[in-house]
Parts: C-alpha cells; structure tokens; sequence
C-alpha cells in the first residue's frame, strides 16, 4: 500500500487568553539567542546580507498573489514555516534541503540544523511567554493513526523543538478522524477556525497541525464614536462602503519616494507592532515587487514621528491557501512527490505530503485586532503640522513581533468587507 503524509498548517489571527502554558520553557527564556550565545536564525536582522529567513514571507506573499492579484491576501509565515520546519525534522537528503532552502536557510550542516530548530523552539518559547498586554498562543500537534508509530528519533525531536501534543486517531474512519482534528483546532482558536480539513481517507498516516492565535489591543485605540461610513475604492471602477475609523495622533511614518508609498507604525500594547504600506494610486505591483527584508530595514531606519490624522476600516477577512501548489512553484517540490525522503519519520522512504493547508483570519476595529479596550498613551508634538492619511484603497499590512524581531502575518487589503 502506498502511504500518504498528510500536512496541514493553519493560522488564526484572533485570540482571547494568554497563556504561557509551556511552562518549563518559559522559565529558560531570557532572549531568543541560542543556548551558545549565536544568533537566532529566524530574526530579521537588518545588518545581514543575502536572503535569509526572513524574506520567506515576501517571498510566499509574491507566490500568493501571483495566482490572486486582486484578492484580499492574509496568512502566517511563522505558522507555515513552523510546520514545515517540523516536518524536516524527519526529512533526509533532497527533500531535507529542499524545505530548508525554501524557508531561506542556506549552509546546511549538521550543526546549523540543529540551530535552525532550535531557533523555532526559542522563538515559539517566546512567543508563548508574551506579557500580560497580548494573547499570543501558537503550538503544534500530531496525529498519527492507530498502530503507526513513528520513529523514535522524530517523535523525541520534535517533542523537544516544537513540544508537539500528540493524538492516536483512527483515519479508517475518516470522517471521525476529520472532527477530531477539526474540535482540537476549533478548540485551541476560540472557534475562529472551525473546520481546517475539508478531506481525510483511510491512507492517511499522519497529520501535523501548527497554530497561531493572536489578539492585541492598540498602543493608541481609536473613538468608535468618530467612526463613519464612506468609500474604499477597490479599484478604479469599484467602491465598497465600509466603517471608517479615523482619530488624530502621533505616529512614526515615512513617505518612500522612490517607491511612491507611505508607511505607517502602529503600535499594539505589548511587544507586537502593525505596520501599514499605502501605495501611491497606481503603485500597488511597483511596491509588491520591492517587498524585501532590505525594503522593510530601510523603512524603520527613516522613521520620523509626526502628528496623523489617520482614516483606518475596520476589517474582517479570512485567507485560505493550497500551501503544495505555492511550494511547488517555490521550488519546494519532493516532499509532495515519490521522491520524497521522509525516512526520518518513517524508517523507509513510503511517505509523501499529500495536503498542505493553510488557514487565516483578521480583524481589526478601534481597540485592536479583535481586542477589547486598551488605554491610550498619547505623546503629543503639536509644533508639527499634522498630515491626513487615508487608507481609502488597497493596502498591504505585516504584524511583527518586537521581542523576537519575526513576522507573524502578513497580508493586503483589497477588500476590507469581503470575508
């Protein structure tokens, strides 16, 4: 019989409890530099050269819209490149190179594997230790079926990198094997994602499941009483009505000449920061192809703060993707084939990833992304002339996290009332 690896990753963008349920990492975590002092290799560090790591998401974002230009886009490099990042834990050879070399790691030896993975466990230790001000909670899981054991190796991995839950599930009963996976995700989302797998059959061996679950409340929350309805072009020839928040503050901006876009820093409570691209009628494709870690550096190292007068809608979008196609065109291409080597988890070369899923949600309002209230802290340059910035039409927005300098989502916004 042949075998399939099922894979799927899935990203919810809307939390409601922090939790810092991995205790015994957190405890160990001060910084996200590895245990020998060397760099983390997933931040996104300004003064390296070369693609690195952190240009996997320009890199996905590119492959994303190059099938749905005119779509709203949304996902999560961290939850895709986690679970990815898992699976090679039992990949060897081509296959092992392939998936590493597609998250942008280079220089494949012994060792800087053992650092890439132990860069994923100290940046999910991390983030699953945020302060009191966000609910960040991402996590993985495995379900293996019934009577299938994989190796002992792999399972002690990726107990040890990714502290994966781990499942026993019956696929010869593949729509019971369906709820299962779907309730544990449903579960660990509040209900925001409540179904991730649309199909299982009775070939299935194993399932992997990455998570992320995100709220965070605006540094500066805007006046739901100041909100409005007025237009969003969609296009040149398309409008939407939507609900327009707006309030005056001070932000860190930058008007990229070169490119014709500006760039806004909002701020959420806590360690996490949105930063929001509004391209220049017209310029939306001259941005996306400029979408670099190097773009982004430049941006921050121009920051002036200045007085907004800022219009934001509120948005309400989900994002769900065929994860093996995009790969595919990315150059990640033996794991989803016969030549996949995933002896690692198998002990003989009979697996191949049959599905990648990858599921994501947003929502903003005036507290925060899907947040109840925050205080506000005002700082307050009325010497400068405030500037109106008007996010009226498509936009394209990346979350951050601070503490671990790793981008949790990103996405455009064409269409802030299409769900």
């Amino acid at each position: 019989m042949k075998y399939h690896l099922y894979l799927c990753t899935f990203l919810a963008g809307l939390c409601v409890v922090t939790q810092c349920h991995r205790g015994k990492a957190c405890h160990e975590v001060n910084n996200t530099n590895l245990r020998d002092g060397t760099e983390n290799l997933l931040k996104h560090n300004c003064q390296k050269q070369g693609s690195t790591y952190t240009d996997f998401a320009f890199r996905f974002y590119k492959q994303a819209i190059s099938k749905e230009a005119d779509k709203n886009i949304f996902f999560s490099p961290i939850s895709i490149s986690t679970t990815f990042a898992m699976l090679a834990v039992g990949a060897k050879s081509t296959t092992l190179t392939q998936i590493f070399e597609g998250l942008g790691f280079d220089n494949l030896t012994e060792t800087r594997i053992h650092d890439i993975h132990e860069s994923f466990y100290k940046v999910l230790a991390v983030l699953n230790c945020t302060d009191v001000n966000i609910t960040l909670n991402i996590g993985n899981a495995l379900f293996p079926a019934i009577g299938y054991e994989p190796q002992e190796t792999f399972l002690q991995n990726v107990q040890q990198f990714y502290d994966a839950d781990f499942f026993s599930t019956d696929f010869h009963k593949p729509e019971e094997a369906k709820l299962q996976i779907n309730n544990y995700v449903k579960e660990k989302t509040q209900g925001k994602i409540p179904e991730l797998i649309a199909r299982l059959d009775a070939n299935t061996i194993l399932v992997l499941v990455n998570y992320i679950y995100f709220k965070a409340a605006w540094e500066k929350p805007f006046d739901s009483e100041n909100t409005y309805e007025d237009d969003f072009f969609v296009s040149a020839n398309e409008r939407v009505r939507v609900n327009m928040m707006q309030h005056e503050n001070d932000y860190n901006r930058y008007y990229d000449q070169d490119l014709s876009c500006e760039v806004v820093e909002l701020p959420y409570k806590g360690t996490a920061q949105a930063l929001l691209i509004l391209p220049d009628d017209g310029k939306m494709k001259q941005v996306e192809n400029a979408l670099s870690k190097e773009t982004v550096c430049n941006w921050f190292s121009k920051f002036e703060t200045r007085r907004l007068h800022l219009y934001l809608p509120r948005i309400s979008i989900s994002g769900s993707y065929d994860v093996k196609d995009l790969f595919m065109e990315m150059g990640i291409t033996d794991v989803f084939s016969s030549n996949a080597d995933l002896s690692g988890i198998s002990g003989s070369r009979t697996l191949q990833v049959s599905q990648a899923i990858h599921k994501a949600l947003l929502a903003v309002d005036e507290t925060g992304t899907e947040a109840a209230g925050a205080t506000a802290i005002i700082l307050s340059k009325f010497s400068l002339p405030h500037i109106t910035t008007k996010f009226n039409r498509p936009f394209i927005v990346l979350i951050f996290d601070k503490a671990t300098s790793t981008t949790l989502f990103m996405g455009k916004i064409v269409d802030p009332t299409m769900k």
